[in-house]
């Protein structure tokens, strides 16, 4: 397993991570002995950061979490998690010194921890990230000692640009993947000038990138595949990237030309965001200690070559461009 640098954090971690959205809910049934199982495989694949949140099963993820990790005992991951959508209604003003301190109380509890590594606002509204105060709150919280880095998770670019004027922002978490290729154009550069960590999630787009999926495929009810189709629920680029199903069926199966051979899909969807030097950490979920270990596998592919790096963003140009690229 490689590691990079997490941005101004100083924390070296593993480059692929792992994502505990998935060991948490909205993606079918995951029972709490299976999720124990997919990140006990992740950390002896050499996965040393976890990200979760604490709307992932209202603390199932985190709690999870916690408990593995006592479990193992001996030096721990980076473990980050966010705050913020817990608030109902989700709106600006909701993110208050008080809700967000509350919010860390609750998953320094959940996490069994003393201090969070890393705490994200968890896609709040586009006003906050122009509200100085929402950001000197956090500051006071690192001064408390209850965290020790604070970044936010994002759902446009916009929103990551204005983030990091910041100084405190330590990191930006993005959807970055080969269906979402907006991030590399400008962020990626801004990013790296203020030595902003780069976290990508999303990175296999609801696992169609892992080449699995098809027109056949069902979801279970409590599966956002399912329920989130066009953002009924929460911003439909969480769910497939927020490319037309269709749409992205016909691109994956061009994308099979270019994989290597003997290599699963869903590593080389992951080998292709590493190609960013910009990014830090990739955070694939998996369901199950064989999808854990395949995805940490992922860090020892070669680099793609440049022929198929022109491949995949011609066919980004072709066919998903158009349906995403304005968007987010």
């Amino acid at each position: 397993m490689k590691t990079r640098v997490l941005g101004r954090t100083g924390a070296t971690i593993s480059e692929i991570g792992f994502g505990a959205w998935q060991i948490g809910g909205a993606w079918g049934d995951i029972s709490e002995e299976d999720g124990k199982r997919a990140l006990h495989a992740a950390l002896d694949s050499g996965v040393t950061f976890v990200d979760t949140a604490d709307v992932y099963g209202d603390g199932r993820s985190e709690k999870i979490i916690a408990a593995v990790l006592k479990e193992r005992g001996g030096e721990k991951p980076f473990v980050a998690t966010k705050a913020g959508r817990r608030l109902n209604p989700h709106v600006a003003d909701g993110y208050t010194a008080a809700n967000i301190e509350a919010f860390i109380d609750r998953s320094l509890k959940n996490l069994g921890a003393d201090t969070l590594d890393l705490v994200q606002l968890h896609c709040p509204p586009t006003d906050v990230y122009y509200r100085p105060d929402v950001f000197g709150a956090l500051d006071q919280l690192v001064a408390k000692g209850k965290v020790r880095h604070y970044g936010v998770s994002v759902e446009k670019v916009e929103e990551a640009l204005k983030a990091i004027e910041y100084p405190g922002v330590a990191t930006v978490q993005i959807i970055y993947n080969i269906f979402r290729q907006r991030p590399q154009e400008l962020f990626f550069a801004e990013a790296r000038k203020k030595n902003v960590g780069v976290i990508v999630r999303v990175p296999l787009a609801s696992g169609l990138l892992s080449g699995k999926i098809g027109r056949d495929t069902v979801f279970a009810a409590d599966d956002h595949r399912n329920f989130n189709r066009h953002g009924e629920a929460f911003d439909v680029g969480e769910t497939f990237a927020g490319v037309p199903f269709d749409v992205a069926l016909e691109a994956v199966d061009e994308l099979r030309a270019l994989v290597q051979e003997n290599v699963p899909m869903a590593q080389f969807a992951l080998r292709w965001i590493l190609e960013q030097p910009a990014v830090s950490v990739v955070i694939p979920g998996a369901r199950n200690e064989a999808q854990a270990q395949s995805n940490a596998a992922a860090s020892a592919l070669p680099a793609l070559d440049d022929k198929t790096m022109a491949a995949i963003a011609a066919l980004y140009e072709r066919l998903i461009k158009v349906h995403v690229h304005h968007r987010w």
